[in-house]
């Protein structure tokens, strides 16, 4: 038996997954994160946490694949003597997300900080598209200037009692007659388009939530089209939100006709980490 380990460095976040290779069988060994306030602690620790709570020992190992902004900061390519492998974090993306999804061919969106778009494609042809600095960057970085909130779990309870109503402008805002426009009433014409005077920190946060999602959403489709793929996966951290689950929902009616699908995983938030150690 040999072992794969997987990490994903971020700027306060590591991930870090595996895979047992034995008599020509995969098995996946369930991903981990912990959070350090600089990379290499934060490398060191989730590789203690991880083989520990695994029970394995540095003779398992065969080699660490590593991807990430942070994974530069090792020095000479060695975790505990180990050989580490830097893999371009593209790849891993959409090797993870075609991993996590079972699909030969899809859009891999990686929803973290920023947002980045993959056209993968099975047999490891990867196609970086572009992206946006819209992420859950933003939506912390905003909600802390505007709310005095930039704890995640803080903001989603804040939005739970928004109206968007009072913060964004509707399609059905604009014209009542629905023969005028072939697009959805409920779409949004312009977030923060229509702020209230007496809009409340909660229809903000709301607010906040749904203009990040719908900006992913929407150039997710434009790289869709553009790819000319139906599936899109949807990967990253803020794939667990259930605001994500629900504005995500939406889109799937919205452009049920085109034929598009956005789908998030199980382990979707491992997405990128799962890909990195596959890229052996």
């Amino acid at each position: 038996m040999s072992v794969v380990i997987g990490i994903d460095v971020g700027g306060s976040t590591t991930k870090i997954v595996g895979f047992r290779h034995s008599e020509g069988k995969r098995e996946l060994i369930a991903p981990i994160f912990v959070k350090a306030d600089d990379p290499i602690t934060s490398i060191y620790g989730a590789f203690g946490k991880f083989t520990d709570e695994n029970g394995l020992s540095l003779s398992d190992i065969d080699k660490v694949m590593m991807t990430g902004v942070g994974s530069a900061y090792l020095s000479g390519g060695k975790l505990y003597g180990l050989p580490c492998v830097t893999v371009p974090e593209f790849r891993s993306i959409g090797l993870g997300g075609l991993y996590l999804s079972g699909l030969s061919e899809a859009l891999c969106v990686s929803m973290g900080t920023g947002t980045a778009l993959v056209h993968a494609k099975a047999g490891g042809e990867m196609t970086y598209l572009g992206g946006t600095g819209v992420g859950g960057g933003t939506l912390v970085g905003l909600s802390k200037l505007l709310l005095n909130i930039e704890e995640i779990n803080h903001i989603t309870e804040t939005a739970r009692l928004g109206d968007l109503s009072k913060i964004d402008l509707r399609i059905s805002d604009i014209t009542k007659n629905n023969n005028l426009t072939e697009l959805s009433r409920d779409l949004t014409a312009a977030n923060f388009g229509n702020v209230s005077d007496i809009a409340s920190r909660e229809d903000i946060a709301s607010g906040l939530l749904n203009m990040v999602l719908e900006t992913i959403g929407m150039i997710s489709v434009f790289g869709a089209r553009s790819a000319g793929v139906k599936n899109i996966i949807l990967t990253g951290n803020l794939t667990q939100l259930e605001f994500a689950s629900e504005k995500f929902s939406q889109f799937n009616g919205m452009y049920e006709k085109e034929g598009l699908n956005f789908i998030i995983p199980k382990l979707s938030q491992f997405a990128t980490v799962i890909g990195t150690s596959l890229c052996t």
